[in-house]
């Protein structure tokens, strides 16, 4: 078992893990894709179906499509999967959790979490994965975190209050179904807007769960921050530099 970064409580979690059951079109405008590198370096040869745990809208589940496999697509929120649906026809959308996804046993060759891992319990739900994955099957786990290494975009977390920001020691939590656990890191930049980071700002769990004084007082710094402090137009193109955290396990 590997162990490591702070565990949420079981109704934490959950609490905000519901941030993000309505608002899946926000959530598909405004969040970030993955590189594909990312999706390259976690497919196992050979791979034929994939299952997309904690899909949401199908960030990731479009880097599996593309590269041809045959993508089933779960996530416990009927809004975030109409989403996926409407963008990605070619996954079948299925209502259920990374800790129960109904599906069958050995139906899988990989399992991504793309950006859900922490809202689950990570030993339950490698407890269900494996069951899902053929033998040797690969268990991938990936996260976007903004660069937090670069001073603007440090200081821009802590306007956006965002915690998903990079801890070089972490190593993420899976169950003893799993071993072999390895790390990927790519470097890369998004494409934005003054407009777009505000939006972005507004998709994150702590400004969904907030009372309306405290995402004025967000709204407030964050327009300063960006168009007085750092003298951004709103029509600028800005590059938001991000890094993928790519994870990945063998099913022992």
């Amino acid at each position: 078992m590997v162990r490591g970064g702070p565990r949420l409580d079981h109704g934490r979690r959950r609490e905000l893990g519901k941030s993000f059951e309505q608002g899946g079109q926000h959530y598909q405008r405004v969040r970030p894709g993955y590189p594909v590198e990312s999706a390259d370096w976690l497919l196992p040869a050979g791979a034929r179906d994939a299952l997309d745990a904690g899909a949401g809208t199908g960030k990731f589940t479009e880097l599996l499509l593309e590269r041809g496999l045959a993508v089933t697509a779960v996530d416990p929120s009927a809004d975030m999967l109409d989403q996926l649906k409407a963008h990605y026809p070619g996954a079948t959308a299925v209502l259920g959790t990374a800790e129960a996804t109904g599906l069958p046993s050995s139906a899988f060759d990989v399992v991504t979490v793309a950006q859900a891992w922490h809202w689950c319990d990570p030993l339950a739900a490698s407890t269900e994965l494996a069951r899902v994955l053929r033998p040797h099957g690969i268990l991938g786990l990936v996260w976007n975190q903004l660069d937090t290494t670069v001073p603007w975009v440090h200081r821009l977390s802590r306007i956006m209050h965002a915690g998903d920001v990079y801890k070089p020691g972490h190593r993420p939590v899976v169950g003893p179904e799993f071993g072999q656990l390895e790390g990927h890191v790519t470097h890369w930049q998004d494409t934005v807007s003054t407009e777009d980071l505000i939006e972005l700002t507004k998709s994150r769990s702590y400004y969904l769960r907030a009372g309306d004084a405290t995402r004025a007082k967000v709204l407030a710094n964050l327009d300063w921050y960006l168009h007085e402090h750092l003298g951004h137009a709103a029509d600028e193109a800005i590059g938001l530099p991000y890094l993928t955290l790519c994870w990945r396990a063998v099913k022992v």
